[in-house]
């Protein structure tokens, strides 16, 4: 007896697809365009308007100093020099200055990409598009 021939199969039907699945509604879908959940609670928006409308610094003095007199000593080979409260002021006025608009500039750029989380590589991309001169350093 020889090898047994097996029936031609009849080619397979496709079945039609099945319908589209509507969209659920729940607490991440909203209607067939994505909405995003609202992410500004009240309390952060009046943080937020506190912030800008007040003129004080925002880093504690004391740990700024700390760290200016350290820098200092690192810079000077050991040398602890004496700080007027003033200069500490301005030196943090400036710190502060250049760290809120390098945080402006970075934001702007997550933005620019799309999200609105504050990545590193934001501030990195802002400090180099910067350059050497507005502090690249």
């Amino acid at each position: 007896m020889g090898p047994r021939r097996r029936k031609p199969e009849a080619p397979k039907r496709r079945t039609a697809s099945p319908p589209p699945r509507t969209p659920r509604r729940g607490p991440s879908l909203g209607t067939s365009t994505h909405r995003r959940r609202r992410l500004w609670t009240p309390k952060v928006l009046k943080e937020i308007r506190k912030l800008q409308k007040s003129t004080n610094l925002l880093l504690r003095k004391r740990p700024f100093s700390l760290l200016a007199r350290e820098v200092c000593v690192k810079f000077t080979r050991g040398v602890d020099l004496n700080w007027q409260a003033q200069a500490l002021m301005a030196l943090q006025e400036a710190a502060e200055a250049f760290l809120v608009h390098l945080f402006e500039d970075a934001y702007l750029l997550s933005l620019h990409a799309g999200r609105v989380t504050l990545f590193p590589k934001d501030v990195q991309l802002a400090r180099r598009i910067r350059g050497i001169q507005e502090g690249l350093g």
